[in-house]
């Protein structure tokens, strides 16, 4: 199908799903995310796909929220009900797991701006390799807003607790040398040497027997599981929409 905020390139066994709104740095809008969570959908049954690599167009992987058209933007003035103000506010919930329930192996190509939903985003896909002076931050605690989509016992999985209530809490932008030093990204390349990095990671990976490959996959799924369980995450839109009884989503049209 068409999309008009990625590209879903699928070449034999790699598939390439590219943020494609170079001129907002791939920042992330309602249909951003509904298309995300549509195209990995639509990846479940291409079952020649090993690899789904997730990147971004431009210069930038993503910049994190569209703040003229945030993700969990509601209505203002619309009538819309409670129950649709919370379908909206886990709409960044709903792709991030479109992405980790993938059953190809993913990867995501990190450039640029890795920033709040970016990262979240980049934390649900298997592996990230990273180019050199890639700048990763997680600002919304600085915003007013707590980081939702389940984004938050993700990154406690990959860096651990402390490490993730210090990127969460103190809000510092930090590099991908950093980010590797921590766990966070598996590899840091030259930046004229990440797309080759990527497409030796995607045909080594692709070249392995794809049962044994999807088992091992679905084993690190059902560990996770394991990880998780008593999962509160579906309560983050309930927190985003908490933000203020007055109106819930002016934090999200402040300015940086």
């Amino acid at each position: 199908m068409p999309y008009d905020t990625l590209e879903l390139d699928c070449d034999g066994s790699v598939a390439h799903v590219w943020l494609n709104r170079p001129e907002r740095l791939n920042a992330l809008n309602p249909q951003a995310l509904d298309e995300i969570g549509t195209a990995f959908e639509s990846l479940q049954t291409r079952f020649d796909t090993q690899v789904v690599v997730l990147a971004g167009r431009g210069r930038a992987f993503c910049a994190g929220a569209d703040r003229k058209d945030p993700p969990s933007r509601l209505a203002r003035g619309s009538g819309a009900g409670a129950r649709e103000r919370r379908w909206t506010s886990l709409i960044g919930r709903r792709a991030l797991e479109a992405i980790e329930r993938c059953e190809a192996v993913t990867i995501a190509r990190l450039h640029g701006h890795v920033v709040g939903g970016g990262l979240a985003l980049a934390l649900a896909c298997d592996f990230r390799l990273a180019a050199e002076g890639t700048s990763l931050h997680i600002p919304e605690v600085d915003l007013g807003i707590p980081l939702g989509w389940g984004a938050v016992p993700r990154l406690v999985r990959e860096v651990g607790a402390a490490r993730a209530k210090e990127l969460i809490l103190l809000c510092e932008r930090f590099d991908a040398a950093a980010a590797e030093r921590m766990g966070l990204v598996n590899r840091v390349v030259p930046a004229d040497a990440l797309d080759a990095t990527v497409a030796d990671w995607a045909a080594r990976l692709a070249a392995k027997p794809p049962w044994a490959v999807h088992m091992t996959k679905s084993q690190f799924q059902a560990y996770g599981k394991t990880a998780v369980l008593g999962d509160v995450t579906t309560m983050d839109g309930d927190l985003l929409i908490a933000g203020s009884s007055e109106d819930p989503t002016r934090f999200l049209f402040r300015e940086r």
